[in-house]
């Protein structure tokens, strides 16, 4: 099975247990998408989708707080890694870390999480340095429901002229 059957397999499967479970559904891919740090699953498709069928506002909300929740994995996989570079590095962790601070920490953690980049990297930095929990994961939240706002939008007002543009070129009949 190739690499692109997989995300389909899983893209599916996601899709039918989000249409089965509704809100909560599109909870739990959130949840489990953000927190699998090895291999992402694309919930992406799944805020788009369903934010064509239900209500874009709470698709956009449910599915932040699920990323959110799912992303703390990363902070917490910091917090071990800090043990390991604490005694080597801990002059140059300070150093970074007060850097972070200065020069507005919550513009980068929010700006990472309302992009597709690959938000556990600032996770797991901000557990390595100690970053504040309760503000870095208001910041977090901050920047999943901008990504997932754009994302449910997105489909809400575009899905017909996507299923028309995919429909002939998947070999789909409606």
């Amino acid at each position: 099975m190739s690499l692109t059957q997989i995300f389909l397999h899983i893209i599916i499967n996601s899709h039918s247990f989000v249409n089965k479970w509704g809100y909560l559904g599109i909870f739990i891919v959130s949840l489990v998408s953000s927190a699998s740090i090895i291999f992402p699953v694309p919930s992406f498709v799944i805020l788009f989708s369903f934010g064509a069928i239900f209500n874009p506002l709470l698709v956009a909300i449910v599915g932040a707080l699920g990323a959110s929740i799912g992303n703390t994995t990363s902070y917490i996989l910091g917090l071990g890694g800090k043990e390991i570079l604490e005694d080597k590095y801990e002059k140059k962790l300070e150093k970074i870390k007060d850097t972070f601070k200065k020069y507005g920490a919550p513009f980068w953690i929010i700006l990472v999480n309302a992009t597709p980049l690959p938000d556990d990297i600032v996770g797991i930095f901000c557990g390595i340095i100690r970053y504040d929990f309760r503000r870095y994961f208001l910041y977090m939240f901050i920047g999943e429901v901008i990504l997932a706002l754009l994302l449910s939008y997105s489909g809400y007002y575009s899905i017909n002229w996507v299923l028309e543009f995919l429909q002939p070129r998947l070999g789909i009949l409606e």
